[in-house]
């Protein structure tokens, strides 16, 4: 699925790319007046706050606008193959030995089963053995 889904994301990032990139000419428009363009760091006569300022706005609009348009192009895969490009990362919970060693935990305190945890799971009654008459 991965190789299918390689052009939803190239599309993805360059658009992705363009609209942060605009966005951010926005901001920074409105920020800093009409004629007013993002400093450069070989500028001179520049603070190093305004520089550092600028490119972090930049970089955040930007990372933002195309992890967005990235999930928008997932979600499309999605619709139109039924499946995710990428397989959801393992539980936790899976992965956890059912028994600690070297527990900090007082001697006699016991972990609750993992199956009662949830309010909603109950366990099946045991029956027990008919007594005799």
């Amino acid at each position: 699925m991965k190789l299918l889904y390689k052009p939803f994301a190239i599309f993805a990032g360059v658009i992705g790319h363009r609209t942060g990139r605009t966005a951010f000419q926005a901001v920074w428009t409105h920020l800093g007046g009409e004629e007013e363009k993002p400093p450069s760091p070989r500028a001179g006569r520049v603070g190093l706050a305004q520089v550092a300022g600028s490119a972090a706005l930049e970089a955040a609009t930007i990372a933002a606008t195309a992890a967005v348009f990235e999930q928008l192009a997932a979600r499309v895969f999605h619709h139109l193959f039924g499946a995710w490009p990428e397989k959801p990362p393992q539980s936790a919970e899976s992965s956890e030995p059912t028994e600690r060693s070297g527990s900090t935990e007082p001697s006699g305190a016991t972990e609750p089963s993992r199956s009662t945890d949830h309010p909603r799971s109950v366990e099946p009654a045991a029956s027990a053995p008919a007594a005799p008459a």
